[in-house]
């Protein structure tokens, strides 16, 4: 799976750290909202209960001072309005419940106001604005003793109100600020925590296609060491299974060189006795198909000899890639010449140092002009380059491979339609295994003037 395809797959998965962190943090914010509702609620009733006392006291020094005039004297509401209340809105009813003096228009007292022997709060609004009111129910013992009157107060309550939000930031502020600092601290602990999974992800993410070692189990906490052993043990019987197929398929191949060198060379003596003209017919037959098995056994070999393993660099060593595709392109000058093709090599001024597999590299060069010659029509032009980097490339003049196929000539047995040629669909795929063997990268363009096909293999340092 290539990079980011792994990325978009992660992302579309909800990740542990992801569970952990919404696990723990929403618990955080429910907490947060609640402890909020719960401080607001406790805020105004901190609040309320001093401006209560205050609003109670004030209304019994006015029932006083109301009581301590004498009846033949006139009360005023300058003089029942405490000094220190002048927001303060109160009205005065007998007990008909009449308005008899005050400075502003309040409801009038409930029947239940008049029962009750001490003050009655209770929230409402007054001509649209947000008010405390209380009742108290009084009566008079000096003027007219016993003459009951209800004193009916209001207060605005935008100052309970400040000192309530007063009383809400000193407590929920340090509490955001908690919870802040421990969700900054969870997080960071989660960041270390998951240190080595992600040292872990990051060297199984740089491991290459072919590598099959262990995992370390030190790289992982010891909650995840279970898991790493039952996946090393995965990859000891994915290597076996692996070899066992490798092992098969080129004993397979050997096994069956021989009867088919065989089978072509009696029908070869056959094809040159005196025969009729349909038995010859037959021998050419069998003459052609034992070769192409024979060919296709011995691209089987080359393709399991050429898999990359993790033992890759054992046959590795110091090669001149000039001369290994000068001598591979003589090689094949008999084949081209058999097809009256043009077979070209244009080689690097100096030598091109390469660390690689020289068998390897001959059947990369091999399969390339190989591939080149079948398909190039007689007359055409196939020619073969090396230069610094280093690198190789192949052109040929043939009818060369629509863009939307060259994706696939790579698979196995895969060929492309229409092309007329036999072949087993093995060629190229031995030249992308040994490829991956040398970490080469493999680009097919144009060839020049727009026609044909050109291979290009470019290989690191």
């Amino acid at each position: 799976m290539s990079g980011p395809q792994r990325e978009e797959n992660e992302d579309d998965i909800l990740s542990l750290r992801h569970h952990l962190v919404n696990w723990l943090f929403t618990p955080l914010y429910l907490l947060l909202l609640f402890s909020t509702v719960t401080g607001y609620i406790a805020a105004l009733k901190l609040s309320n209960q001093p401006y209560d006392l205050v609003l109670t006291e004030r209304a019994r020094l006015m029932a006083s001072r109301f009581d301590l005039i004498p009846e033949t004297e006139q009360a005023t509401q300058e003089y029942l309005l405490p000094d220190e209340a002048e927001h303060l809105s109160f009205t005065l009813f007998d007990a008909n419940n009449h308005p008899l003096l005050g400075n502003a228009t309040l409801p009038r007292p409930r029947p239940i106001d008049f029962a009750a022997e001490g003050p009655r709060l209770r929230s409402t609004s007054l001509g649209g604005d947000k008010v405390r009111m209380l009742t108290l129910h009084f009566r008079t013992s000096r003027r007219t003793p016993g003459t009951e009157y209800v004193l009916v107060v209001a207060e605005p309550v935008k100052d309970r109100l400040y000192l309530g939000r007063s009383i809400l930031g000193n407590i929920v502020i340090p509490q955001f600020i908690f919870i802040l600092i421990a969700g900054f601290a969870v997080w960071i602990g989660l960041k270390r925590g998951f240190e080595p999974l992600e040292n872990l992800r990051r060297a199984v993410a740089k491991r290459r296609g072919d590598d099959l070692s262990p995992l370390d189990e030190a790289m992982a906490p010891g909650e995840v060491r279970p898991l790493i052993r039952e996946v090393n043990a995965l990859i000891e019987r994915l290597k076996g299974m692996m070899d066992q197929q490798k092992r098969f398929v080129a004993n397979a191949a050997h096994q069956l060189r021989t009867p088919f060198a065989g089978l072509r060379a009696q029908a070869e003596l056959a094809r040159r006795a005196d025969a009729p003209p349909a038995v010859r017919a037959a021998l050419e037959g069998i003459c052609e198909g034992a070769g192409r098995c024979s060919r296709l056994v011995t691209q089987l070999l080359t393709l399991a000899r050429n898999e990359p393993d993790a033992r890759t660099e054992e046959n590795m060593t110091e090669h001149d890639l000039n001369r290994i595709a000068q001598e591979t392109a003589m090689d094949w000058v008999p084949e081209a010449v058999g097809k009256d093709i043009d077979l070209g090599f244009e080689g690097s001024a100096g030598e091109l140092p390469l660390r690689c597999d020289e068998g390897a590299m001959r059947d990369l060069i091999g399969n390339l002009l190989d591939n080149a010659i079948r398909y190039t029509p007689p007359g055409g032009r196939v020619t073969l380059r090396t230069g610094p980097g280093p690198w190789l490339r192949v052109d040929d003049n043939g009818p060369g491979i629509p863009p939307e196929e060259r994706g696939k000539v790579f698979d196995r047995f895969y060929r492309v339609a229409g092309s007329g040629q036999p072949g087993s669909g093995l060629g190229l795929a031995i030249v992308h295994e040994v490829a991956q063997r040398h970490r080469a990268h493999i680009a097919i363009e144009s060839g020049e003037g727009g026609r044909g096909t050109a291979f290009r293999v470019s290989f690191s340092r």
